[in-house]
């Protein structure tokens, strides 16, 4: 259990008890379990954008306390609905992003009432203005799969779980006080006028409520059903429209059914239920579902039929400890906490979509059947890089190949016939660039992820590599490049294309495809033609094939040469050939030289406050988003790998803490935190389907990872501390490793890497060319 700060008091007779039982020769108190060690409010201040409520490893339901819901101008510090520093909560709403950088959902807002009924939050400032209550923060607790809080305003104690399909709430009420809870169905995260097409509150005879939104947000369209049950009998109720403001009372008579004439619908609505004094807690289940209100019914029953709070908490806590227990971690404390709260936040999504009886929503907004739990929340731009290629590691092929299986279904049912490139709820945002639900699929089939159809998924890869129409796709398969006159964020999205294309031919290569293989072999070299070798940096060309001019390489500007970057960070964006990249750069030396240029650039006089994603600057280099977070390891290609060793030190000493602002920047849906594993552990997957790691330095003193196929692969380190930052020998299973990467079947062969550390580099390990990583122009291609 986590409640961040906390003091843990002990009474005096315990203490002296305590104090006498201890001995010198007593062993130092064993570190708290994985479960124990996350706190889950780490990413809830600062820009990290995590949210500390309940939720099961990848679950559907992810139920949380809102803060504040800010209209769309103003909310991107409440993209997850929480802020730790805010003084009130809203109440608990039950869809959740953890630590995006644009949000939706806040979907099903419930809030627990002792008194009058307000209909309207009221402001954070004025206490009683509204249903919104402060609470003690010292009674905030979180934990994987449970939340509790206390609120002072209404005196009830909350406590949340939840299942993976479904969210259950306990609330204990004032003696004497009237128990009653609010519905407000108008609200969500990112809200704005007319965000609402319609809505649906009904009341069903047994006492089950049900409903229906369909809100115009951030993916358009998108369709929400919920089923609702009380463990305490609704003794009277009120549904309103609030556009109409003509209130439905109802009530149920002893031994009578409830209303079943009882519904409401329109665009503004909330409902108010009445419980009236009662003995002990209430308890409310809560099931969502995509697809229909019957199918969140469906969800409810096989989760939640017996109100056991408990239970389900018991249950999720399971789940958790086995999820958490697949790594094994000997660190520091804060270290350990930070590692498993990294890995429990890789851990959140992709989530699971498809309702119990294997129905789902797709981007046709039609509803289709699998054999398979269909996952949604696909932030690919961001978890293509060390997210999925950690998952890869930590999680049974079985849920590997449901997500890569979701992708390509949606792909079959996509008016598009494409991937998805950011989706949610089975929908598509068209949000960021490339089509990196590719390198996703290349990556976990190439190793070998058992359930996959390889021509299918070779399939759906060509399928977006060759839909002229996205993204300036057609002038690129033209031109070899994207054209900045003819398509914004030109030169981002040619290296990201060239790369995802590299993928493909990896794919095809396996599958035989000599032909495909070919084809994109040649487009992975694209990437050249948007490298100015005259200035050193990755730039966008005009149709007429010059440079777009005048350039500024720290130029930062949405719609411009660059995705959410410029030329700094983007122009290390090679991963399929930095080989290549080292040489265009004009060799080792100057690659080097370049790299620390970045790192230490001085910044007085720009300003980045416009850019919303700029975050974690060190120089040029900015951790807190996504282009920069392989560059560390770019030393490595260019036969420097001490100076990534210091860089690595660099960025975790300045970007991860274990308390709540301890993100630089977004997590991303897991891509930060998948980043502080792998580099903790010692490597990093630079290329997603080269089947390697680029290996960096160790920052804990043993890590076990226990192997989906029943192996353990060790990390083990002698001689780490703060003194020692540098690397001097590896072995691997005993043996002088001289190379700078490990194979992806060498660490499941599972083993030992054991890495020496030193107070100075050494300056000769790993520094040949044939000691260096993948680079496809090192392999003739």
């Amino acid at each position: 259990m986590r409640r961040f700060g906390r003091n843990v008091i002990l009474t005096a007779a315990v203490a002296m008890s305590l104090a006498g039982c201890a001995t010198a020769q007593d062993a130092p108190p064993a570190p708290p379990s994985p479960f124990d060690a996350v706190d889950p409010f780490i990413g809830t201040a600062g820009k990290g954008h995590t949210f500390p409520g309940a939720v099961a490893p990848f679950g559907m339901v992810q139920l949380s306390p809102d803060t504040d819901h800010k209209l769309l101008r103003e909310g991107y510090d409440w993209a997850s609905g929480y802020r730790y520093d805010d003084p009130t909560i809203m109440g608990f709403s039950h869809t959740h992003f953890s630590g995006t950088g644009h949000s939706d959902l806040g979907d099903l807002l419930l809030a627990p009432i002792s008194g009058e009924i307000r209909w309207d939050a009221g402001a954070a400032d004025q206490p009683g203005s509204g249903y919104r209550s402060r609470y003690n923060k010292a009674s905030e607790v979180a934990e994987p799969g449970y939340y509790a809080v206390s609120l002072t305003d209404s005196g009830v104690r909350a406590e949340l779980t939840a299942g993976t399909r479904i969210g259950l709430h306990r609330y204990s009420f004032p003696r004497n006080a009237p128990a009653r809870i609010l519905l407000d169905f108008r609200p969500s995260i990112y809200d704005y006028p007319g965000k609402v097409q319609w809505s649906r509150i009904r009341v069903h005879p047994d006492g089950t409520i049900t409903g229906f939104r369909e809100t115009r947000g951030w993916a358009p369209g998108r369709q929400f059903y919920f089923a609702m049950r009380f463990s305490k009998p609704v003794v009277g109720y009120q549904l309103r429209d609030r556009e109409e403001n003509v209130p439905y009372r109802g009530f149920r008579q002893p031994g009578r059914a409830m209303d079943d004439r009882a519904q409401v619908e329109g665009r503004q609505l909330e409902a108010a239920f009445d419980f009236g004094q009662i003995a002990g807690p209430l308890l409310v289940q809560v099931a969502i579902s995509s697809v229909d209100e019957a199918g969140a019914i469906r969800n409810l029953e096989s989760e939640g039929g017996s109100f056991d709070f408990d239970g389900v908490r018991a249950s999720t806590r399971a789940s958790w400890e086995q999820a958490l227990g697949a790594v094994e971690i000997e660190a520091e404390p804060e270290m350990r906490t930070s590692l498993y709260t990294a890995l429990y936040h890789a851990l959140i999504a992709p989530s699971v979509h498809g309702d119990v009886d294997g129905r789902w929503r797709g981007p046709d907004n039609a509803v289709h059947d699998a054999d398979f739990t269909v996952h949604s929340t696909f932030s690919l731009w961001d978890t293509f890089r060390a997210e999925h290629p950690l998952l890869t590691l930590v999680q049974p092929d079985s849920r590997n190949a449901d997500m890569i299986n979701s992708l390509i279904a949606a792909q079959q049912v996509s008016p598009y016939g494409i991937l998805p490139v950011w989706s949610f709820a089975g929908q598509e945002t068209w949000t960021m660039i490339g089509y990196h639900a590719v390198p996703v699929i290349a990556d976990a089939y190439l190793k070998g992820v058992q359930g996959i159809d390889g021509q299918a998924a070779l399939n759906a890869m060509l399928a977006s590599a060759t839909y002229r129409p996205y993204g300036g796709l057609g002038d690129y398969m033209d031109l070899g490049y994207v054209p900045i006159d003819r398509e914004p964020e030109a030169a981002s999205k040619t290296v990201e294309y060239a790369y995802d294309d590299w993928t493909i031919a990896r794919m095809a290569e396996r599958l035989g495809r000599t032909d495909v293989q070919q084809q994109f072999d040649r487009r992975a070299g694209f990437w050249k033609n948007t490298f100015d070798g005259e200035t050193g940096f990755v730039r966008a060309r005009l149709a007429d094939g010059s440079y777009r001019t005048p350039f500024d390489p720290t130029a930062i500007n949405y719609g411009s040469d660059y995705t959410e970057g410029n030329a700094w960070q983007y122009s290390w964006f090679v991963p399929q050939d930095m080989a290549a990249l080292v040489t265009a750069m004009g060799g080792d030396q100057a690659t080097v030289a370049k790299l620390d240029a970045m790192f230490d650039y001085d910044n007085s006089g720009l300003d980045y406050s416009h850019a919303e994603d700029i975050a974690g600057l060190i120089g040029q280099y900015i951790h807190g988003n996504e282009p920069s977070h392989h560059s560390a390891y770019a030393y490595v290609f260019a036969g420097a790998p001490w100076r990534t060793q210091a860089r690595l030190k660099q960025i975790m000493d300045s970007q991860y803490h274990s308390r709540p602002d301890g993100l630089a920047g977004n997590d991303d849906v897991g891509q930060t935190s998948a980043w502080l594993m792998f580099t903790a552990m010692g490597f990093y997957p630079v290329t997603p389907g080269s089947g390697q790691y680029v290996i960096g330095r160790p920052f804990t003193d043993r890590t076990t990872l226990n192997l989906p196929n029943g192996k353990r692969f060790v990390i083990s380190t002698e001689g780490l501390s703060d003194g020692n930052p540098y690397v001097q020998s590896v072995t691997l299973n005993g043996q002088p490793l001289t190379r700078t990467w490990i194979g992806h079947a060498e660490i499941q062969a599972g083993g030992e890497l054991h890495f020496v550390m030193g107070a100075e580099p050494n300056l000769i390990w790993g520094t040949t060319a044939p000691e260096r990583p993948y680079a496809m122009s090192a392999y003739g291609q």
